[in-house]
């Protein structure tokens, strides 16, 4: 994969390229992908189009960096959050019922953010730069499968650890497909009112009733 950002040796030139990755995140999530473009996500970050183009050569480069940092970003975050002394002594179903939360949140407040990456990542040209982006989303999957099956013993499904992969993908079918796909949140209200609501309480329950664990809500 071709390298498409110029090292940034000062702490100012450090500083900027922060200012410019959040600025296009922030650009992307409001404004999606058509959106993004090069001088409004310069304006966003305080910085002329041309500090931009000094940077990165084009919109795809810059694009390709702030895709392929938010998804290390996410990485560190989850592994931070499910090595934390917390998850020790908690039950599956809490567990479950709290992953699936963050899950469900992390798409609704990043909903066009995460719209945008999908369909960068999907008609992407770079097969490099895809391979390396579905890979940090798998370990990130890989790790929180991992933390589920801490509580093999709890689970009555005759095969537990295809059981939770299964149910994990699943989880993200659902949240990718209510909260990502539709061209408007509302979209899948006229067929059921509510739909984000109802995914919150039903999409746990559903779960863990396919890993045969009792829900204690």
């Amino acid at each position: 994969m071709p390298k498409t950002v110029l090292p940034a040796h000062q702490a100012r030139s450090r500083e900027s390229l922060a200012r410019l990755l959040k600025a296009a995140a922030e650009v992307l999530n409001k404004d999606g992908l058509d959106g993004a473009t090069i001088p409004r996500i310069a304006a966003r970050a305080g910085l002329s189009p041309g500090t931009v183009y000094r940077r990165f050569p084009d919109k795809d480069a810059l694009l390709r960096e702030v895709c392929l940092r938010l998804l290390e970003e996410n990485y560190r975050q989850s592994k931070q959050l499910l090595i934390a002394g917390r998850w020790k002594t908690m039950p599956l179903a809490e567990m479950s019922h709290r992953v699936i939360a963050m899950t469900l949140k992390g798409h609704h407040v990043h909903r066009g953010l995460l719209r945008a990456l999908l369909l960068f990542t999907l008609q992407h040209p770079d097969a490099a730069f895809v391979r390396k982006s579905e890979e940090l989303e798998w370990k990130t999957f890989r790790d929180v499968g991992e933390l589920l099956l801490t509580r093999r013993g709890e689970i009555r499904h005759p095969d537990p650890e295809s059981a939770v992969k299964f149910a994990m993908l699943m989880v993200g079918i659902a949240a990718q497909g209510v909260f990502i796909l539709p061209h408007k949140p509302t979209d899948f209200d006229r067929f059921l009112p509510d739909v984000e609501a109802q995914l919150e309480r039903e999409l746990p329950r559903m779960f863990l009733r396919y890993l045969g664990v009792e829900d204690q809500d």
